[in-house]
């Protein structure tokens, strides 16, 4: 069957007909819509596919080994900030080893159109010390879903799928199965001790890792994934990973240079030597996001081959590549966009007027910001502490309401070190979802000690700033919150709407002068989910 399908997309569909049992997922772009389109493919035609949001990226990932040590197929998605959050349960997966097929899809973000940092996900894969694709367009995705599957069970280790914003958002023709597979038989592990991380069975499978190593180079080097194309100029080449290769493709340059496809990982050592052995000379390493294999390639090749690529400024240091990278000149960055220095580029001529985003108009972040600026500006040095979501928008214009935003959940534990500090009034806001992914273990480090602090949830009942997803604490955020130790009396709700200003001021007042924690949760529904349910 052919569909035009986004990367996520194809991944999702490749994942449903390989015998998928389970998705655990976080929404985060550009991630998401490979759990939506499961979601929706459920309801259209169910499979007995478990696939609701989990609250965060190391819940999801825990969820998924679960499902795999009961013998399942399991699919754990997020974007490369979530692979920081899932990082110990991931790294001690590839110790304790899978039952079923787990593969971990990590959505990178080059050029930080929707993140607050650039980051690689392939790192974490050489780090876990196990095997990584990589694919390099939509079919490949498709297919490396099923491979990464076998791949797993065949090696008894999780495997690695790392794609791109534009791999993931960008759509093509995929030839998928006409049925799927059928899911996985239940079935324990042979030996459940695997599972056990006492130092002494850790320490057995951690030998037993690195005894493995040799075969996932092997199965690199072997499944076809990787390719090598010895060029009439052997002396050139040209190593492309991932979607890289489609902007060394669509510019043209390769011009009889040899070409190095790399989209499974750990490197092919037996390609990298018949490249060496046909004499080549120069290598340009085209790759997205950090020069990863760039680095490797410098350790395994004679010292007298070149090697350019991103560290030596041939390509951006930072941001996506594009076919611009590749023309003739050298590259530049400019507002994290890759444009050349040389006249033939036309993206370098184009000059677009900037368009900052902005909240939505009728969001309730509006309303709270205006009550929380007019309260804070009664005291003397206000710090706000902001996080991860829609409302991080409150640091532009008009409102420039937050002096801080890191990671997910940090607000509230910033707020608690800049209180500790001597810092009055500190101020943390942190949206409904946020909360319960990573903010709840801050607040319960501030009720502990009982911080001087005012925590604003801003609660619009949904996941807003991915496109709407349920909340994982709708409906519950003021019973966590007591639970937690914060008197009942000190638990607020007020509706953001400008007919409330007053009110909402008053509480924000009445919680500032409280000197203990406090929590004030605004609530008002996301004004476009609300927009969705009232045209359906």
């Amino acid at each position: 069957m052919k569909h035009i399908l986004l990367g996520d997309e194809a991944i999702a569909q490749g994942a449903i007909d390989a015998g998928l049992s389970g998705v655990y997922a976080y929404p985060g772009t550009p991630s998401t819509e490979i759990t939506e389109y499961i979601q929706l493919s459920e309801n259209k035609c169910p499979r007995g596919i478990f696939c609701q949001w989990a609250t965060n990226e190391k819940t999801a990932m825990e969820a998924a080994l679960g499902m795999s040590y009961m013998g399942k197929r399991a699919l754990v998605c997020m974007k490369h900030v979530g692979m920081n959050v899932c990082a110990d349960a991931f790294v001690n997966s590839a110790i304790t080893g899978v039952n079923g097929g787990l593969v971990v899809v990590a959505a990178d973000d080059p050029s930080m159109h929707s993140s607050q940092n650039e980051q690689d996900s392939r790192f974490y894969a050489k780090f876990a010390l196990i095997p990584c694709l990589e694919p390099s367009n939509q079919q490949e995705a498709y297919n490396m879903v099923q491979y990464g599957f076998d791949l797993s069970e065949k090696m008894h280790v999780p495997v690695l799928l790392r794609v791109t914003t534009r791999m993931a958002h960008s759509r093509a023709v995929v030839n998928t199965a006409d049925e799927p597979a059928r899911q996985n038989e239940l079935s324990m592990p042979a030996d459940p001790k695997h599972f056990i991380l006492l130092p002494a069975f850790a320490k057995r499978n951690y030998a037993d890792l690195l005894k493995a190593q040799p075969l996932f180079t092997l199965a690199s080097e072997q499944s076809g994934h990787n390719q090598y194309t010895r060029g009439t100029d052997p002396t050139r080449a040209i190593v492309a990973c991932g979607i890289a290769l489609n902007y060394v493709e669509e510019a043209a340059v390769a011009d009889g240079a040899s070409i190095l496809k790399i989209t499974q990982y750990p490197l092919p050592l037996a390609l990298i030597r018949q490249m060496v052995n046909d004499g080549v000379r120069d290598i340009l390493v085209a790759e997205e996001g950090q020069p990863v294999v760039e680095e490797l390639l410098r350790g395994l090749v004679p010292s007298e081959i070149t090697i350019r690529g991103r560290l030596t400024d041939d390509l951006p240091r930072m941001g996506e590549l594009s076919p611009d990278c590749f023309q003739n000149g050298k590259s530049e960055m400019s507002n994290g966009k890759c444009e050349m220095s040389n006249d033939k580029s036309q993206m370098a001529k184009l000059v677009l007027p900037g368009r900052p985003p902005s909240m939505c108009q009728g969001c309730g972040h509006r309303d709270m910001y205006t009550a929380l600026n007019e309260v804070a500006r009664e005291y003397d040095a206000p710090r706000i502490f902001g996080d991860i979501g829609c409302y991080t928008l409150g640091a532009l214009s008009p409102f420039h309401a937050i002096h801080s935003c890191v990671e997910m959940g940090a607000s509230v534990t910033m707020a608690k070190g800049a209180a500790d500090a001597g810092q009055y009034p500190a101020y943390a806001v942190i949206g409904d979802s946020t909360f319960t992914h990573s903010g709840m273990t801050g607040l319960l480090d501030c009720a502990n000690c009982n911080a001087d602090v005012v925590i604003l949830i801003s609660d619009n009942l949904t996941t807003g700033m991915t496109g709407g997803q349920d909340s994982a604490g709708t409906g519950k955020l003021e019973r966590i919150c007591m639970a937690m130790g914060i008197p009942e009396e000190h638990v607020r709700v007020v509706v953001p709407l400008a007919k409330n200003m007053d009110e909402m001021k008053a509480v924000i007042r009445e919680e500032t002068n409280y000197h203990g924690t406090s929590v004030i949760i605004a609530r008002r529904e996301c004004i476009q989910t609300l927009k969705r349910k009232a045209r359906k």
